[in-house]
């Protein structure tokens, strides 16, 4: 059954060929396995989601019947904790499912497992005093990403096949990429994101979103059209009433030649000599096949204005929400305390670092990027979201106009997996993915097994 795709087990429900409930054990039992070897769990729904598909909650007529998806622990299912990492969380259990669980139980899907994160959703890592250090399944020395961690830890060693997260920097992407699956950051809009828990409620400067993550492309393309085929819209009125275009789908599948953009470096931190394999590896392939490759590093709008802009507006409040829901001694992830720390320098010590890192370090980007850190008024905030709408229209403008290219491959991060505790030197690195959640089109992450050299 582990090694069935979705669509196939779909059918097999559907023909009364396998039990629901023989699946949901099999797949419980992998779960566990995994969880041994990374701590990616936190919730074990397994008992429940028995009762779930003994009293009719779930719908084995849809088109993930039978399938079970592990969810990060930011969705909220009826019965059970959504503590985001924070221990203030803890025994906040809701009487009913969040929308997402709704949807996923009438789509046939079975929930079995909550899955580990960082506390305060702004890391590459998943750590958090409530549930522990997940580790990557590849080496345990190392992280597998975050803010979605557990989930491609969890898939990435065998004890699921789909799973739930957010992503609101590169929350499902990077995790896919430090852990060797397959993510799609979705378009704002285009999933459901109420009922969830979050770290940052109400800020809408870089709104997050929450996307599919799978073991294989194939799962990845199945669950994507199954869950629009949903008309998720009917569920959460933030969700545009967009079907899933088959006509689409089907005149790019059956293109023989693609425009190809390649950004091979985002100007403010170049990639690992891993990463930068990787992309060349993709580029030579596509070439091989025939397609159109253009390199566009020195054509795009700004990759620095990008991050300048996203991370001013992401932590616009002063990090003071994320902050709110920590306790006294309370452990927090060093590159999340590393922005809090800068953030509430005085004035007149932060000018002092910005100097030295200016002038006697001569990092320009580093400097650019912590010479406005502080919480913004009003004023200030509308301000940046008028250049963020810029930003938009320049990148559109330049995609349609100038490059007219078919999609884009760039190094998925700066660099592979971080050892443990490493986001406190690569808070920077994440330019490769936030660029996107500024201008929000449709990512796609196809990862393969991290290179830890």
């Amino acid at each position: 059954m582990l090694s069935k795709p979705i669509e196939e087990l779909v059918q097999d429900v559907h023909k009364q060929v396998a039990e629901p409930i023989d699946i949901l054990r099999a797949y419980g039992k992998a779960a566990l396995k995994a969880h041994e070897k990374t701590n990616s769990v936190t919730e074990v729904m397994i008992d429940a989601a028995e009762g779930w598909i003994k009293d009719g909650s779930i719908n084995f007529k849809g088109p993930l019947a039978g399938i079970p998806i592990s969810l990060k622990d930011s969705v909220a299912v009826g019965g059970f904790d959504t503590t985001v990492g924070y221990s203030s969380n803890v025994g906040n259990k809701k009487s009913t499912d969040g929308t997402m669980v709704r949807l996923l139980k009438d789509a046939g899907a079975v929930p079995y497992v909550k899955t580990n994160l960082p506390i305060t959703l702004l890391s590459f890592e998943s750590t958090n005093d409530v549930w522990g250090r997940c580790t990557n399944p590849h080496n345990n020395k190392y992280s597998p990403g975050g803010s979605t961690g557990g989930e491609s830890a969890l898939l990435a060693a065998g004890g699921g096949r789909i799973g739930i997260g957010s992503d609101v920097a590169g929350s499902v992407r990077v995790p896919a990429h430090f852990s060797g699956i397959y993510s799609l950051r979705c378009s704002t809009g285009r999933w459901p994101k109420n009922g969830m828990v979050t770290s940052m409620p109400g800020q809408e400067g870089i709104p997050s979103v929450f996307s599919p993550m799978t073991r294989t492309l194939g799962d990845l393309s199945y669950f994507t059209k199954s869950m629009i085929g949903m008309q998720p819209w009917k569920y959460d009125h933030s969700v545009h009433p967009i079907a899933w275009r088959g006509d689409v789908a089907k005149e790019f599948a059956e293109k023989k030649k693609f425009k190809v953009g390649v950004l091979r470096t985002d100007g403010v931190v170049d990639p690992s000599p891993a990463c930068a394999r990787a992309v060349e590896e993709v580029v030579e392939a596509l070439r091989k096949d025939g397609h159109e490759i253009v390199d566009v590093s020195s054509s795009i709008p700004s990759s620095y204005e990008a991050l300048y802009l996203a991370s001013q507006l992401l932590n616009a409040d002063g990090c003071k929400t994320f902050r709110s829901f920590f306790r006294t001694g309370e452990w927090e992830d060093s590159g999340a305390k590393q922005m809090n720390f800068l953030m509430s320098l005085p004035s007149p010590f932060k000018w002092l670092y910005y100097a030295w890192v200016k002038y006697v370090r001569r990092d320009e980007v580093w400097a650019g990027l912590i010479k406005d850190w502080k919480a913004k008024s009003a004023y200030e905030q509308w301000q940046l979201v008028a250049k963020r709408e810029a930003y938009k229209a320049s990148f559109h403008d330049w995609w349609e106009q100038e490059a007219k290219i078919d999609f884009m491959i760039t190094p998925p991060n700066a660099t592979p997996a971080v050892p443990h505790d490493g986001m406190k030197d690569a808070v920077s690195s994440c330019g490769y993915t936030f660029m996107f959640n500024l201008v929000r089109p449709f990512v796609l992450i196809i990862a393969t097994n991290s290179n830890f050299d």
